[in-house]
């Protein structure tokens, strides 16, 4: 039996230098090229960053005229005409309770830094067909919508940390996870929790209809 251990031991051993080696061998790909980069590689990099800046600068007004900068609350109805014609939208679906007040406070943080991205928020038991259509059951819900679809969600506040205290930077990197956010030049946010498929319709807070004590739903 000992020996069988120590073969275990052995190969668990090896794969570890194995892992660890290919990951030196990708690091030192990197700074290869790094270190080769010339100056016209540079100037180039520079200057397509400049170009991007300012084309981000030059839609500031278009974002602003559009509401973005602001975090507001819209009608079932109204939604559709809202998300038209926008690239990137985040929308809460809430309730009067302390998670989705948790939400929305983190969410006026984001979007006043954020003008690229539309921010709404909307009383889910007051648009049950959206609710239903977009599926949304637990709150809060973020629909995360990017040109006119909706392309990821979380729910409540499981990817968050599942507590009430978590930093915006959690939030905001989540966010830029799922591409409705640009990264912030000279800002780094933190790391978001591991987000794994399985979880963007579990977690949470309150199931939509039911009281905060409950945590049932059909």
């Amino acid at each position: 039996m000992a020996g069988g251990g120590d073969a275990v031991q052995q190969a668990l051993e090896h794969s570890l230098l194995q892992a660890a080696q290919t990951m030196e061998n990708e690091l030192d790909t990197q700074l290869h090229k790094l270190e080769n980069l010339g100056e016209d590689d540079l100037e180039s990099i520079r200057r397509r960053r400049l170009e991007e800046m300012k084309r981000n600068e030059s839609r500031k007004e278009e974002w602003i005229a559009r509401g973005h900068g602001e975090f507001q609350e819209v009608q079932e109805r109204d939604f559709f005409k809202e998300m038209k014609s926008e690239e990137r939208l985040v929308c809460l679906f809430y309730r009067e309770s302390p998670p989705c007040h948790v939400m929305e406070k983190h969410l006026r943080t984001l979007c006043a830094s954020h003008l690229e991205t539309r921010f709404l928020k909307i009383e889910a038991e007051k648009a049950p067909f959206l609710a239903e259509r977009l599926r949304i059951w637990m709150l809060p819900t973020l629909a995360i919508v990017k040109n006119e679809k909706t392309t990821d969600y979380i729910v409540g506040l499981d990817e968050l940390g599942g507590v009430e205290d978590f930093d915006t930077n959690v939030l905001e990197a989540r966010l830029i996870q799922a591409g409705v956010l640009f990264e912030r030049p000279c800002h780094k946010p933190l790391k978001p929790a591991v987000h794994q498929q399985g979880l963007i319709r579990k977690g949470g807070s309150i199931p939509i209809g039911d009281s905060d004590e409950d945590s049932d739903f059909d």
